[in-house]
């Protein structure tokens, strides 16, 4: 990071030109700033997703709610974050930056203080969604926001930050829901009250001190695109997060799911390819490091946000640990992660080289994957913790940098919607995870639990339906329990293995550019540069 007392913002000169004044430059402190408060506003808008999974038994038996609302509160803020990003994206090329930034905390922030004072599952429900809004603005812009800020070389560094505050929030989600409603004096509705005061913190700082370079070009919206996308990539997500479990995967409803969803999105291509300023601009799929850093983010993206989930199940019904114990045991990851992704963004920052930081990574996640498949019941927890850290740190050092390749190689107009890109990609490969990992869990754990009780010589229904309680069961199917959820967490995570090995291959084939250190260069320039020996 730069000593010196004062600098200008270094992102994308006006497109125009020059003929935009020029905002009054940030001294350094004004930048670290505003990096700080982007990435608390990130932390805060991201752990909203998963901080409700230890708590939702309370917060839907105090609602008096059902196993229906129970998938609601927890897949709709996931579904408006990833189908709302590649809008929020585009709308950063268009308009002023820093005003969609407030304005997505502010939605956070006004849904946040909703879902505290819900009354009814109905009512949460909706609030989540206001969340869920709000948390995509956050997700897309905070990249957008840094890659005008500062340099493409330093932006590696900036985005090691974003990239913790990413991760641990979606990791230390669960850890914190379960402590907040296991304190008396809190209760769950702070799960939601809390985020309150976090956001508005980040606004004020980002009010006080972010000024962004004005590029804005005459607003063409694609108001087509802009209910297509979100409407088919929302009908997907409802057929792959619902299927087998409240909607038969080929029934009326579930067929109707998945073919509206095909459906709009072969509209919106056709929409897209046709509009002056398109939503996701096709154009950035003939740039081949935007197209594998998008197939790197979607392995990536369903690693992260399944780990949490997995492994709250494993180390609770597998290994009978509380809530708060199974989060604390995730930590190996969260610091693995951590410290990847800073020591890499510096690494970055310093030679302005990032390919071989991804094929580390990406070796890492394989390794780490692999060593997941071997987890049994009886797999001792230094064993796992290490794991876990190994995971974390192949995911540090690519999930972040894989933005910052691909911002390297996106035309200056399109930066935020390249950015978008990434990052919404990430997202539906973690929605696609949770929901197909999550799936194979639970049908291989069940048929364990169906193959154990048969051979203890216990009656087949001793568990009942639904997620088992270990404290409401008999000891001897207890017992059967955990060996089950124990065993069946290995076999899932075999299947997950091929997902890292296709993150190696995307970030194999990307062409290195080298990184720029001062202001960002023409599109043209960018794309021109010759490829670094990679040898």
């Amino acid at each position: 990071m730069t000593t010196s007392a004062q600098r200008p913002v270094t992102g994308d000169a006006p497109a125009d030109g020059g003929t935009q004044p020029a905002p009054r430059a940030m001294t350094q402190r004004e930048i670290d700033r505003a990096v700080w408060a982007l990435v608390l506003g990130l932390f805060v808008t991201m752990i909203s997703a998963t901080v409700v999974s230890n708590a939702l038994p309370h917060i839907i038996g105090d609602l008096h709610g059902s196993s229906t609302d129970y998938t609601w509160v927890v897949a709709t803020t996931l579904l408006l974050l990833t189908a709302t990003t590649p809008v929020w994206g585009k709308l950063a090329d268009l308009l002023d930056k820093k005003m969609l930034l407030m304005v997505g905390l502010a939605i956070f922030t006004v849904g946040s203080a909703l879902g505290g004072f819900a009354h009814s599952p109905q009512w949460l429900i909706a609030a989540r969604a206001i969340q869920g809004i709000g948390a995509g603005g956050t997700s897309a812009l905070v990249q957008v926001a840094i890659a005008a800020m500062v340099p493409a070389r330093e932006r590696a560094r900036y985005n090691g930050y974003t990239g913790s505050a990413y991760a641990i929030s979606t990791l230390s989600g669960p850890l914190v829901g379960g402590l907040i409603v296991d304190t008396p004096w809190l209760g769950w509705r702070w799960c939601f009250f809390f985020c309150v005061p976090v956001a508005a913190a980040a606004l004020v700082v980002l009010a006080r001190t972010l000024r962004l370079p004005d590029e804005r070009r005459p607003v063409n919206i694609d108001y087509f695109g802009a209910a297509l996308i979100p409407g088919g990539v929302g009908l997907l997500l409802l057929w792959l997060t619902l299927g087998g479990d409240m909607v038969e995967w080929l029934s009326g409803t579930g067929l109707a799911m998945l073919l509206g969803g095909v459906a709009a999105l072969a509209i919106a291509v056709v929409v897209e390819s046709r509009v002056a300023e398109p939503i996701v601009p096709l154009r950035l799929f003939r740039e081949r490091t935007i197209v594998l850093a998008v197939v790197g983010s979607v392995a990536t993206g369903g690693v992260t946000m399944t780990v949490p989930m997995l492994f709250s199940q494993y180390f609770q019904l597998g290994r009978g640990l509380t809530p708060t114990v199974s989060g604390l045991l995730t930590a190996p990851m969260v610091c693995g992660l951590a410290v990847s992704g800073n020591v890499a963004g510096r690494a970055i920052a310093r030679t302005g080289r990032w390919k071989r930081i991804l094929v580390g990574g990406a070796l890492f996640l394989i390794g780490g994957l692999a060593l997941f498949s071997t987890i049994r019941a009886t797999t001792p927890l230094v064993a796992v913790a290490a794991y876990l850290a190994l995971v974390g740190v192949g995911i540090g050092m690519t999930q972040q940098n894989l933005i910052v390749a691909a911002q390297n190689s996106a035309p200056r107009a399109d930066l935020g919607a390249a950015s978008a890109t990434v990052s919404f990609f990430r997202s539906l490969g973690a929605t696609a995870g949770i929901a197909a990992l999550g799936a194979m869990y639970g049908d291989r754990a069940a048929h364990l639990i169906s193959g154990g009780l048969a051979a203890a010589g216990l009656p087949a229904g001793s568990v009942g339906t639904g997620v088992p309680r270990l404290a409401d069961l008999p000891a001897p199917v207890a017992a059967v329990v955990e060996n089950a959820y124990g065993d069946a967490l290995g076999q899932t995570w075999l299947v997950a293995v091929p997902l890292a090995v296709v993150t190696l291959v995307a970030v194999l084939l990307i062409r290195e550019t080298r990184l720029h250190t001062g202001d960002d260069l023409e599109a043209a320039d960018t794309l021109t540069q010759p490829p670094l020996s990679t040898g």
